[in-house]
C-alpha cells in the first residue's frame, strides 16, 4: 500500500465515521417517526455515509463527491442555525450560546467538510510537499468559493422565510 492510498483510505474512513456519528446523533435527537420533516436530514445523512465516500473513491467522480459533500454541509449548517435561533437559550450568555445552541453541531459538521476538502485537494493537486498552493480564492475548488455559496444560500433562505411568512 502506498502512502497516497493509506492517507486517502484513512481520510475516507474519517469521513464515513463523522458522517455516521452525525446521522446517529440526529436520529436520536430528532426521530423521523415523531416528525416527518426529519426525513430530509435522514436522507442527507444516508447520502453522507454511503454516496459521498463512494464518489470520493474514484478519481473520475471525486469532483461530484466534493461538491455534494460541500452542499450537504451548507444545507445542514443553515438548517441547524435556523433551529438554534428558533430555540434560543434563555437567559442568553456567551456560555449558553456556545454550549446550548446548535453551534457545536455545526462545528462538527464543518469538520466533515474539511475532511472532504483534504481528500479532494490531495487527489487533485497531489501529495508533493514542495508544491505551492495557487489559484483565485473565490473560484472553484478553493474555500472562498464555498464561502460565497454559504453566504448566498443563507441570504436566499432568510429572504424566503421573511417574504413567505
Amino acid at each position: 500500500m502506498t502512502i497516497r492510498t493509506y492517507v486517502k483510505s484513512t481520510l475516507l474512513l474519517a469521513l464515513i465515521a463523522i458522517s455516521l456519528g452525525g446521522l446517529m446523533l440526529h436520529l436520536r435527537i430528532h426521530p423521523v417517526v415523531k416528525n416527518t420533516s426529519n426525513f430530509l436530514p435522514l436522507f442527507s445523512g444516508i447520502l453522507s455515509v454511503i454516496i459521498v465516500p463512494l464518489l470520493f473513491s474514484s478519481k473520475k467522480t471525486i469532483s461530484y463527491g466534493y461538491t455534494l459533500n460541500g452542499f450537504l454541509v451548507i444545507v445542514g449548517t443553515i438548517a441547524m442555525a435556523h433551529f438554534g435561533v428558533m430555540n434560543w437559550p434563555q437567559p442568553s450568555s456567551l456560555e449558553s450560546i456556545v454550549l446550548k445552541t446548535t453551534l457545536p453541531d455545526i462545528v462538527v459538521l464543518w469538520t466533515k467538510f474539511f475532511i472532504g476538502k483534504a481528500i479532494f485537494d490531495l487527489e487533485l493537486f497531489g501529495y508533493d510537499s514542495g508544491r505551492n498552493k495557487v489559484g483565485v480564492t473565490y473560484r472553484y475548488p478553493n474555500t472562498g468559493w464555498w464561502l460565497v455559496h454559504v453566504t448566498g444560500i443563507s441570504i436566499v433562505y432568510a429572504l424566503s422565510g421573511w417574504l413567505w411568512r
